[in-house]
């Protein structure tokens, strides 16, 4: 790492996206491994495998609503702080840092508050049933109490990889992941603690990464440091993080509502086996976008640092070669996805119901992954420039205009109503990137007029 801080504005693009790329890109692969190693050993339990593990998918939706308000300030936040140090303003970049810092608090000490209070009844309104509810408010009793670390973990870990430092930003997972992966199995089988014990060592791996990004925003090595005065919160710095951050707080938030449609939808024509395949479908559909994720978050501080700095070349070159690598990933992954499901399936039960049920959902569910690589690259594109409106109104298109509806009016139209609700996913994936590539193309052409 170079000691001046304007490397994002001299190192060649290639070179630079790759070495920060790789980090953050194996930090989303740890970060996955991290948010299925649970269901991957809850699934192998003896005897109650199946119910258990649908029981954890039931609470999923809980648990991205609680990650997506980590992204309504990091992930505005965080370019926006890239963008303040490439127009030379660190101590503007430090106030931003600060604000999101103390608002991440007061948001996880809400959160946590409606969790303890409001737990089975929401897990019954998202789609649990009398043969799951057990196992579902066993998991999200401890999982509520670390939701504060949950919060600055993912949330202070965004400003980290957006100066540069994609090599910690990966550190930080890597500590949560490996001491998940090790805890598990400890409790879940040794202690006998089951789904509870799967909790409990999410909550304490998330301590120790929180400790770990903590110590460094505070320490010497770097460049934007969290201070004391991050206890007062200003209207001008934040809003503006927030604003930005929307799209990807619509995007993931909106994954809880997409999974409470779902789940409600599949238990009505399916039953549990069909909620439980859909908690399959989603844990590899993380497969396919965290990888995606880290790769936009590897070009961030690029794109971000360069379009403070009004260097229009390094930003379009960063984006073309973000795309090409994005589309790239997912068109072998859905190749992958079609030729061997039983793959994927099979990490996650040894349910021979549940695996042939989900093998072909799996097809059926996946199949407009193959494009979203340029779905994704333009989102991240979107929001490392500061453009708010654009990212929101892809966000909305897809999950809110598109998958929603096509989930109730699927089964209008098909006599195997089930699949007919699976198929919703690819039909929306495919319109969205129509719309996407529409709009950005236009965006993008106007905003390196302007710079």
């Amino acid at each position: 790492m170079e000691n001046k801080d304007d490397f994002l504005g001299t190192e060649p693009i290639k070179g630079l996206l790759f070495k920060l790329a790789l980090p953050t890109l194996v930090a989303q692969v740890i970060n996955m491994l991290y948010n299925i190693v649970d269901r991957v050993y809850i699934g192998h339990i003896k005897d109650v495998g199946a119910l258990a593990l649908t029981g954890i998918g039931v609470c999923m939706p809980i648990i991205l609503i609680v990650s997506a308000f980590a992204a309504l300030i990091a992930s505005g936040g965080a370019p926006l702080a890239s963008i303040s140090m490439g127009e030379g303003n660190s101590e503007k970049a430090e106030k931003i840092l600060e604000n999101c810092f103390s608002t991440q608090i007061i948001i996880s000490i809400i959160l946590t508050t409606i969790l303890l209070i409001f737990n089975e009844k929401i897990l019954l309104l998202f789609g649990a049933s009398k043969n799951t509810i057990k196992y579902a408010t066993e998991y999200m009793d401890i999982y509520s109490i670390g939701t504060i670390f949950v919060q600055l973990t993912l949330g202070m870990n965004a400003f980290i990889t957006a100066q540069g430092f994609a090599k910690i930003g990966m550190l930080s997972v890597l500590i949560g992941a490996v001491s998940n992966i090790i805890l598990d199995p400890i409790f879940i089988f040794a202690m006998n603690m089951g789904v509870k014990g799967a909790a409990l060592a999410t909550i304490i791996s998330q301590s120790l990464s929180c400790i770990w990004i903590m110590y460094f925003l505070i320490g010497k090595k770097t460049k934007i440091r969290l201070k004391r005065t991050f206890l007062k919160i200003e209207r001008d710095i934040i809003v503006p993080c927030m604003t930005l951050g929307l799209s990807t707080f619509i995007m993931q938030a909106s994954e809880s509502v997409i999974a409470v449609c779902f789940n409600s939808s599949l238990l009505k024509y399916g039953g549990d086996i069909a909620v439980g395949s859909m908690t399959i479908l989603t844990s590899v559909m993380q497969f396919a976008l965290l990888p995606l994720q880290g790769i936009g978050q590897g070009a961030q501080p690029i794109i971000s640092f360069n379009f403070g700095a009004k260097n229009k070349d390094r930003v379009k070159e960063t984006f073309l070669l973000l795309v090409k690598i994005s589309v790239g990933y997912s068109a072998l992954l859905w190749l992958l996805v079609m030729i061997m499901p039983q793959v994927f399936v099979k990490m996650f039960t040894t349910s021979p119901e549940l695996i042939a049920f989900t093998e072909t959902s799996l097809r059926v569910y996946m199949g407009g992954l193959m494009l979203f690589g340029i779905q994704v690259a333009c989102q991240m594109t979107f929001t490392s420039i500061g453009n708010a409106k654009g990212s929101i109104m892809v966000a909305v298109m897809r999950k809110f205009v598109l998958l929603i509806p096509l989930i109730y009016i699927m089964p209008r139209f098909l006599e195997n109503k089930t699949m007919a609700v699976y198929m919703a996913e690819p039909i929306a994936d495919i319109l969205a990137v129509l719309f996407t590539s529409v709009l950005f193309i236009f965006q993008f052409k106007k905003i390196l007029r302007d710079m």
